[in-house]
C-alpha cells in the first residue's frame, strides 16, 4: 500500500506514513465536531420527557468535548501542516537528487523552466494539497462513513433520504477527471511557455537593444502572458462548473431528508425526536462536505502535476560500480555508433585509442561528432553500439560519478557561479585549502588579473562570472582541472573564442596541465594540436584520417581546412 501512495502522489515512503496517519486524524476530528450534536440531541430528549439531568453532567460533557475537539485539532495539525512540510523538503530533495543521476540525454528534452516548475512550482501545489486537500477528503470520507453506519443504524429510510445526495455529487467531480486533466495540461503548457519567454527576454536583453528588437519580443510575450490568464480561467470556470452543480446537489439532501422525515412522522413511523436529529445531523454534514467537493476537485487536478514529477522521479537513472579497477588510463573507442533522439547517427562505428600519456587531438569539419566523442568518454550518454575502454575498464559499467573522478573538464562553454574567485575554483576539489586552490590558480595565469579585482581573491565575480572576461573565465575553469589533478584531460575547444593575448595565455596553463596525462582534445585552431601525438579526424561521423601531424600534413594536406 505504500509503494502506491509513494507512486501515486510522489511521496517519500515516511511521507506515504504521514499521508494515513493525517487522513486518520482528520477523520477523528471529523468525528469530534458532532459531539456537541449529541450533548444537544440528549438535552432535548430530557426536556421533552419533562425534565433535565444534573447540570454539572453537561459542563463536564462540554469541557471533555472542548479538550477532545483541541486534541483530536492538534494531532491533525501536526499530522498534516507540519508533516507536509518535512515532506516537501524531501520531495524537492529527492528530485535534485535524481536530476543529478540522470543521463545529459534528459536534459536535451526538458527546457530549464520546465524542470524549474515542475522542482519549485508543482511542489508547492502538492504541498498545498497535502496540508488543505488529500487528508481533508480521506478524512472526510471515513468520518461521513462511520456517521452514515449509525444513520442507517436508527431509521435506513431517513438515513438513506438523507446520504443518497454523496454518492451523486461525488460522481459528478469524480468523473469530471477528463475534462479536468485537459484544461489543466494546456494551462501547465501557458505557464511553461510564459515562463520561456521571460527567461529568454532577460537572457537576450542586450541583444534585443542592440537590435531595436525589444517591442516586437515584447508583444509576444505579452501575448503568452494573455494566455496564461485565458488557460487559467478556462481551467477554473471548467472545474467551478462541476463543483457547484455537486454542491447543489448535495443541498438537494437537507430537502429529502425533512420531506422524507415528515412523511414518516405524520404516518407514525417516526418520532418528533428522532425527525429533528436527522435534520441536525444533516444540517452538521453537508457544510464541511462541500468543501470536500471542492478538495476532490483540487485532488484530481494533481493528476498533471504529479504525472510530472514522476517523470523525473522514475527515469532510468546511470548505473554502474563504484570501484574502479582500470589498468591505466588509455581510452579505447570500439566500433562505437551513437545517435541522439532523432534517430540519425552521429558516430558510425567509430574506433581509435588515445593512450596514457600523449595528446590524442579530435578534429574535423563542424557537426562531424568531435563533441559527442568527448560526451560519451565522459558517459554524458551512453553509446548505442560498440565500446569505450579506460584503462581496460568498460566505462558502461562505472557509476558516472566515479567515472568523472578520473577526469578534468576544460569546456569552450565555461559556467561560474556568483561567488569568490576562491570558491569558484575550490569547486575542482571540494575541502581543498586556500592555500592549494591559490597554487592552482597561479599555475593557470589566474594571479595575473585577481591581483586587479577589488577583493582580490575575495572578489565576487556575479552571476556566470559577468564581471570578468572570456579569458579570465576560461583560466578560472583551467584552474579547476589543475586543483583536481585527474589523470586524464578533455580540452573541448578550450581556446576557440579568445583574442590572440588571452589564447597564449591559456595555452601556457594548458601545456602546464596536460604534462604526462592522457588528454583528448577538441581542436579549433591548427596550432592547438601541431604539438599533438595522434590526430584524429573525423568527418560525418567516422574516423576519416588519423595519425601523427607530419603524417597527415603528408598524407592528407586539406586537414587545415577541416578542422576549422
Amino acid at each position: 500500500m505504500f509503494e502506491k501512495l509513494q507512486k501515486k502522489f510522489a511521496l517519500s515512503e515516511k511521507g506515504a506514513k504521514d499521508l494515513i496517519k493525517g487522513c486518520l486524524y482528520c477523520a477523528l476530528q471529523n468525528i469530534s465536531f458532532m459531539l456537541p450534536v449529541g450533548i444537544l440531541f440528549k438535552l432535548v430528549c430530557e426536556l421533552k420527557n419533562g425534565g433535565m439531568g444534573s447540570s454539572g453532567f453537561y459542563i463536564t460533557a462540554c469541557i471533555a468535548t472542548l479538550l477532545f475537539i483541541a486534541l483530536a485539532t492538534w494531532f491533525q495539525y501536526n499530522s498534516t501542516f507540519f508533516a507536509t512540510y518535512i515532506e516537501s523538503g524531501i520531495r524537492r530533495l529527492t528530485l535534485a537528487e535524481r536530476l543529478r543521476k540522470l543521463p545529459l540525454s534528459f536534459f536535451g528534452k526538458k527546457d530549464l523552466a520546465d524542470l524549474t516548475t515542475t522542482i519549485m512550482g508543482d511542489c508547492t501545489v502538492l504541498e498545498t494539497a497535502f496540508s488543505h486537500y488529500i487528508c481533508a477528503l480521506v478524512g472526510s470520507f471515513i468520518s461521513t462513513a462511520l456517521i452514515g453506519i449509525s444513520l442507517f443504524s436508527v431509521n435506513s429510510v431517513m438515513a438513506l433520504a438523507a446520504l443518497w445526495v454523496l454518492p451523486v455529487s461525488f460522481a459528478i467531480v469524480y468523473f469530471s477527471g477528463a475534462v479536468q486533466d485537459k484544461f489543466n495540461r494546456l494551462s501547465m503548457q501557458a505557464k511553461t511557455d510564459c515562463a520561456d519567454g521571460i527567461q529568454e527576454c532577460i537572457e537576450a536583453i542586450r541583444d534585443l537593444k542592440a537590435n531595436n528588437a525589444e517591442e516586437k519580443y515584447l508583444s509576444g510575450l505579452y501575448g503568452k502572458i494573455d494566455s496564461v490568464e485565458k488557460a487559467a480561467f478556462k481551467s477554473e470556470l471548467a472545474t467551478g462548473i462541476f463543483v457547484v452543480s455537486a454542491q447543489l446537489i448535495l443541498k438537494f439532501g437537507i430537502v429529502t431528508t425533512a420531506f422524507a422525515g415528515a412523511l414518516l412522522y405524520k404516518n407514525g413511523n417516526l418520532d418528533i425526536l428522532t425527525f429533528f436529529m436527522y435534520l441536525l445531523v444533516v444540517s452538521r454534514l453537508y457544510d464541511p462536505l462541500q468543501s470536500t467537493l471542492t478538495n476532490l476537485a483540487a485532488v484530481i487536478s494533481l493528476r498533471t502535476n504529479i504525472s510530472r514529477m514522476n517523470d523525473i522521479l522514475y527515469q532510468p537513472i546511470q548505473e554502474g560500480s563504484q570501484i574502479l579497477d582500470n589498468k591505466g588510463t588509455d581510452i579505447v573507442f570500439e566500433n562505437v555508433s551513437f545517435s541522439y533522439e532523432d534517430g540519425e547517427k552521429v558516430l558510425k562505428n567509430v574506433s581509435f585509442t588515445a593512450k596514457q600519456g600523449e595528446v590524442t587531438a579530435l578534429v574535423g569539419s563542424s557537426g562531424g561528432g568531435k563533441t559527442t566523442v568527448s560526451r560519451l568518454v565522459a558517459r554524458f550518454w551512453d553509446i548505442s553500439t560498440g565500446k569505450i575502454t579506460v584503462g581496460g575498464t568498460d566505462i558502461s559499467k562505472i557509476d558516472p560519478e566515479t567515472l568523472l573522478s578520473l577526469y578534468s573538464i576544460v569546456f569552450q562553454d565555461v559556467l561560474l557561479f556568483n561567488n569568490t574567485v576562491l570558491e569558484n575554483i575550490r569547486i575542482g576539489r571540494h575541502g581543498a585549502s586556500d592555500e592549494k586552490v591559490i597554487e592552482a590558480a597561479k599555475l593557470a595565469n589566474v594571479d595575473e588579473f585577481v591581483e586587479r579585482l577589488p577583493d582580490k581573491w575575495n572578489t565576487l565575480i556575479g552571476e556566470n562570472g559577468c564581471e570578468l572576461s572570456g579569458g579570465e573565465r576560461q583560466r578560472i575553469s583551467i584552474a579547476r582541472a589543475f586543483l583536481k589533478n585527474a589523470p586524464i584531460i578533455l580540452l573541448d575547444e578550450a581556446t576557440a573564442s579568445l583574442d590572440v593575448e588571452n589564447e597564449t595565455l591559456i595555452q601556457t596553463a594548458l601545456l602546464r596541465l596536460i604534462k604526462n596525462k592522457t588528454v583528448l582534445v577538441i581542436a579549433h585552431r591548427m596550432r592547438t594540436v601541431s604539438s599533438a601525438d595522434k590526430i584524429i579526424v573525423l568527418s560525418e561521423g567516422v574516423v576519416a584520417e588519423s595519425g601523427t601531424p607530419d603524417e597527415l600534413n603528408k598524407s592528407f594536406p586539406t586537414l587545415s581546412s577541416i578542422h576549422l
